[in-house]
């Protein structure tokens, strides 16, 4: 993940394993669980990422805030990455950085829970897999986008994941993609992170692969293709809509 190949993933927000093992069977490289605007629970969190590790995959979890209790527990839980929203300054995105590293390179105090083999293994866990979690922040505010290079240039960030919706919120103009102002914070954007060697992140939430391409040419390559409940939603919908349009021939 660290390599800053090409990669395509796409959103938990459904509680339940059998979920998560199904959009793991997709061909996703990675699935990331919010836990942001989803009622799921750190319990249910920890299931889900058992369900996408068992297949192979890198679990995500995008956490509701910037908090080094959130942040500390769903690695505890075993996370692979983590995924904070709204991080708008450089000592925001160090303050994220201190909450995912042991000191003396962070703060995060030592748990022994799922990912340290209940406490079996702690010193595997931290030697190596807690040295390479994927640190991805949020950019979704125009103060962001005006903080982009110091928040890039914080050690320890792996990546930035643009908010599309809050960004253009962020401005008075929420989903306005076609908004002048819109446009041109997402061109700033695209711009500041292509200077850097980090993962840039999009979330194309609708379901047209023809616009995943258009964001690998651009340059983004840590991208998220809509989520659970959307391509459940969306293909009885058109699958519904198709049977009741049939004209059967009685």
């Amino acid at each position: 993940m660290k390599k800053k190949d090409r990669t395509i993933g796409s959103w938990i927000t459904l509680n339940h394993p059998a979920i998560a093992e199904i959009m793991a069977d997709a061909g996703f490289d990675w699935l990331c669980i919010d836990l942001e605007h989803t009622v799921i629970d750190y319990s249910g969190a920890q299931q889900l990422i058992m369900a996408i590790q068992s297949k192979g995959l890198k679990a995500f979890v995008r956490v509701g805030e910037n908090s080094p209790l959130i942040i500390k527990r769903v690695l505890d839980a075993g996370a692979d990455g983590i995924i904070v929203p709204s991080v708008n300054s450089a000592k925001e995105a160090r303050k994220a950085v201190n909450a995912i590293k042991y000191p003396p390179e962070g703060t995060r105090g030592v748990g022994l829970a799922r990912a340290q083999n209940y406490g079996f293994n702690f010193e595997n866990y931290r030697d190596n897999k807690a040295k390479s979690i994927t640190l991805i922040v949020q950019i979704e505010h125009f103060n962001a986008i005006r903080e982009l290079d110091s928040i890039l240039q914080v050690e320890g960030v792996d990546g930035t994941f643009i908010g599309p919706y809050d960004l253009s919120g962020s401005i008075g103009k929420p989903g306005q993609w076609d908004e002048p102002e819109v446009v041109a914070l997402l061109k700033t954007y695209e711009e500041t992170v292509q200077k850097y060697d980090k993962l840039m992140g999009f979330h194309v939430v609708a379901l047209d692969y023809k616009l995943v391409i258009e964001k690998y040419d651009k340059g983004y390559n840590f991208i998220a293709y809509s989520f659970d409940a959307f391509f459940l939603g969306q293909m009885a919908r058109d699958q519904v809509k198709q049977l009741k349009n049939h004209k059967f021939n009685l």
